[in-house]
């Protein structure tokens, strides 16, 4: 009990910085609260992040914007189907004068990449990312090279069905720790983008920040309690993707072609424990894994023909699978 006294009191005094980066980045982005909660879920849990959405949601002026108020090197990469991979990662380039290879870094190297229209570039351009985003090193030539810390990958995609796109390789999508769906914004949100929007000068955002401040709060994270009940329900929810019928769910086996692998158990239960911070708690609930669940899992369930035929989503799927496994 006095450890989560203890704990309590860090997480107190190290959340306090989390309003003011939303309040921050809420002069330049109007609404888009779940947005802005998840780019800190990824930020503060380690993971990265896939935002999907039409254009023009402002997903590229949000991630811009995280970056400058915890004033962090930002790199950003426009994929186009014509990009190569040492576009991404950097290459080796002769100088003749000396007659030695000197090494010319990629825009990954970075703290917070914008990886801007992923699903645009062709696999082999897309899995130039896979070795920076799980390993957070770079090979070029015969050398690797560390990222800097932190190092987070925010990729937007637009929906798969549009011209010009390329579905991510499943290896890939396994790497990121959520995948969100950006909406569009409300009627009266709309109209204060106007206002705010609609002038020559925009908001700038201010730095609140540190880097150092957000490694301590990583920190904290780490230490946030998450009793056996939770992670049991957390394994129950995993493994319900997996082998519906284990969990009465037999109506679902033949809906679920492929479950969630081991890397979304870890993701959700890092994601809890970013969600248990970001209200204040040393501890998570089960609400806290509830809400956080489609984000992780929607990416990592995939449906088989007979799924699609019904007109089932992952979110579907989902949805059920959270309103029928027992809550601790």
């Amino acid at each position: 009990m006095s450890d989560i006294r203890a704990i309590s009191e860090e997480v107190k005094t190290e959340s306090v910085f989390v309003e003011e980066i939303l309040v921050e980045i809420g002069r330049v982005i109007v609404g888009q609260r779940y947005l802005l909660e998840r780019l800190l879920v990824g930020l503060l849990g380690q993971g990265h992040l896939l935002l999907e959405g039409v254009p023009g949601l402002a997903k590229t002026l949000a991630v811009r914007t995280l970056a400058g108020v915890i004033d962090a090197k930002f790199g950003r990469i426009q994929f186009t189907p014509d990009l190569l991979p040492a576009d991404v990662v950097g290459t080796l380039i002769y100088n003749p004068k000396e007659g030695v290879f000197s090494v010319k870094k990629g825009p990954v190297f970075a703290h917070i990449i914008l990886a801007d229209e992923v699903n645009r570039a062709p696999a082999k351009v897309q899995s130039a990312l896979l070795e920076a985003m799980q390993e957070k090193q770079v090979t070029i030539g015969d050398t690797t090279y560390p990222l800097p810390e932190p190092f987070l990958v925010l990729a937007t995609q637009n929906p798969i069905e549009q011209e010009g796109t390329y579905p991510l390789p499943e290896a890939q999508l396994d790497r990121f720790m959520l995948k969100l769906k950006v909406t569009y914004p409300t009627r009266d949100e709309e109209k204060t983008i106007l206002e705010r929007m609609g002038v020559s000068e925009q908001p700038v955002p201010r730095r609140v920040i540190t880097l150092d401040r957000i490694a301590r709060a990583r920190r904290v994270v780490d230490k946030i309690y998450v009793d056996d009940k939770i992670k049991n329900y957390i394994l129950d929810l995993v493994s319900a993707t997996r082998r519906p019928e284990d969990s009465k769910l037999a109506a679902l086996k033949p809906l679920i072609q492929w479950g969630a692998s081991p890397r979304a158990t870890l993701a959700l239960f890092k994601a809890s424990q970013v969600m248990a911070f970001l209200r204040g708690r040393a501890y998570v609930t089960p609400e806290d894994v509830k809400t956080i669940a489609p984000d992780v899992l929607r990416h990592r369930v995939l449906l088989t023909y007979e799924a699609e035929a019904q007109d089932k989503t992952p979110d579907i799927i989902i949805e059920q699978l959270l309103n029928e496994i027992e809550v601790p």
